[in-house]
């Protein structure tokens, strides 16, 4: 008798707990079933897909966190297709649904996503939270989705799981160097929508250098009349003599509309754009425009030719008084929480043989030219810091003293990352050797385009880890990382999408993913399904890493 109630038990259990239990899938097995970038901290299997056909409800169901520009881009996304119909409805809605709901558990930016056959639940704490839920359906439905064509014939379902997920680092970031080159609005909104579909954050313009001035400043309007233009431009590698150019002016920049409208298309994709305008160095293009601002009056010319440039920006009162008016105007244009000041590759040539430079050593008690430059960024920092924003500097910045509440962006390797996380400063890493996508990705370099030159492979740059080489009490200051794009060597779209894709996309998995999830070859092998996506989008991006995935 006992046996036989206890086999009844046992069958009674059975039943009541048979519909939760979950078939385990291998890890290879979940990334092909689950194949998203960057791989998220924990994927649930579960039997079925949720097919995106007829009409399907997208219920709201939390007022603040304000969920709309989440599920509008969902909707947007797949009713472009033709295949299904997504409207918002009431919370009695029958049949299948979409739901936006609310979890204060959650960490910022991140987000649970429960797909059922019946159902899809978004949970997040945050707005960006349930966007970044939104591209990670985006990277599960059809990569025919990315065509922003009617096409009612794709088939479009998502894989039933439960996916948690929340990012390692809160500064994901890309720069695109416009200084150099010039590149249109619609190259920044077409790399904006691919850093949003890897969950990328930061984008980073810089707007100003020795070649170019791009941002329009309507107080200075012979900025973008001079400054934004060079007669011609260098052929071949600067280290080539002697030098050849192409006759050819190059030029142009950005209106303060087109900048609030990239600025206000990044922000529907939750990613914040940071102005750069460097100083005290790389400014001849300001130079030539003023050469008033110079420690030598002269005659200066836009540069062209890439490289250190020994004339940079005096430390007179009028050179503090053009940069505060220039970044009022940048203040209005960008509402970032940041100012990148550059910093960098500041020669002090010319402040050892200038009068005034050297007169405010003394005045102010400085040690030496390094100090000066120390004053001169702090003193910006104060204008900054006064108008509600902070700076982001180079780690040249740390040269004669940091800034008081200065951010500091390691790039001559990791030293200067380490250094800044010790003096307790918010540190980005982007080392050069992993970081800059303008280095060549492949040692056959007599079939690569011309580059500044290094080497930056894909499996490099996948297996960074930003914080090895920062004590374990000071890993907390490390913000994220950062990839840069620098355009010396690069003068169309097509080129600078090619240096950038994959590596950034394997720089946003080092971004998100915690490092005990990563594998490169499992990343291969998600890389590529999703970089089909960019063949929709028609980006031309590098195919070093095919070999390696066959």
């Amino acid at each position: 008798m006992k046996a036989r109630l206890y086999n009844i038990l046992i069958f009674f259990i059975l039943i009541t707990f048979a519909p939760s239990c979950q078939v385990q899938l291998s890890e290879e097995k979940l990334s092909e079933r689950y194949p998203i970038i960057p791989k998220p901290v924990q994927v649930t299997y579960q039997k079925g897909d949720f097919i995106f056909s007829g009409n399907i409800a997208v219920k709201v169901r939390t007022i603040k966190p304000d969920y709309k520009k989440a599920a509008d881009f969902l909707i947007d996304y797949t009713n472009r297709t033709g295949a299904v119909t997504l409207v918002y409805a009431p919370e009695d809605a029958k049949g299948k649904s979409i739901v936006f709901d609310t979890d204060q558990n959650i960490k910022p930016e991140g987000y649970s996503l429960n797909i059922s056959p019946e159902q899809i639940t978004i949970l997040s704490s945050d707005e960006a939270g349930a966007f970044y839920a939104v591209q990670t359906l985006r990277q599960l439905l059809p990569v025919e989705c990315e065509k922003k064509i009617y096409n009612k014939n794709i088939h479009m379902k998502v894989p039933a799981g439960i996916i948690k997920d929340e990012p390692r680092f809160t500064h994901r970031g890309f720069m695109i160097d416009a200084g150099r080159y010039f590149f249109p609005a619609d190259y920044v909104k077409k790399q904006i929508d691919i850093m949003a579909l890897n969950k990328l954050n930061r984008l980073q313009l810089h707007l100003t250098d020795d070649q170019g001035w791009r941002i329009e400043i309507k107080s200075h309007p012979e900025l973008t009349k001079i400054g934004a233009w060079r007669k011609e431009t260098l052929i071949g590698h600067k280290n080539i003599k002697p030098h050849h150019y192409d006759g050819k002016p190059h030029g142009g920049f950005y209106t303060q509309e087109e900048l609030k409208e990239i600025v206000k298309y990044a922000s529907d994709r939750f990613i914040e754009v940071i102005p750069e305008i460097e100083m005290p160095g790389h400014a001849q293009a300001v130079l030539a425009t003023y050469p008033q601002l110079a420690c030598k009056p002269d005659k200066y010319e836009v540069s062209c030719i890439w490289g250190v440039h020994k004339n940079v920006l005096c430390t007179k009162e009028a050179t503090f008084r053009f940069l505060e008016d220039v970044l009022t105007e940048v203040f209005a244009i960008f509402p970032s929480n940041y100012i990148h000041i550059g910093g960098d590759e500041c020669p002090k040539d010319r402040w050892k043989e200038c009068p005034t430079c050297q007169n405010n050593i003394k005045k102010l008690g400085l040690k030496d030219e390094h100090e000066l430059q120390s004053y001169f960024i702090s003193r910006m920092e104060k204008f900054i810091n006064s108008h509600g924003k902070k700076i982001i500097g180079w780690d040249e910045i740390l040269e004669g003293g940091l800034a008081p509440n200065a951010t500091v962006m390691s790039w001559r390797g990791e030293a200067g990352g380490v250094k800044a996380a010790e003096m307790e400063h918010p540190v980005i890493m982007t080392p050069r050797n992993i970081c800059y996508l303008d280095y060549y990705q492949s040692q056959d370099k007599e079939n690569e385009p011309l580059a500044i030159g290094g080497y930056v492979p894909l499996d490099s740059v996948y297996l960074y880890n930003p914080v090895a080489a920062i004590k374990n009490e000071y890993q907390k200051y490390v913000m994220g990382v950062q990839g840069n794009l620098w355009t010396e060597y690069i003068s169309t779209s097509e080129h600078a999408e090619y240096m950038t894709y994959p590596r950034l996309i394997a720089l946003a998995e080092v971004n998100w993913t915690p490092i005990d999830h990563k594998d490169y070859n499992d990343f291969l092998k998600r890389l590529s399904k999703q970089i089909k996506r960019l063949d929709e989008l028609d980006v031309n991006y590098a195919k070093h890493f095919i070999s390696s995935t066959k």
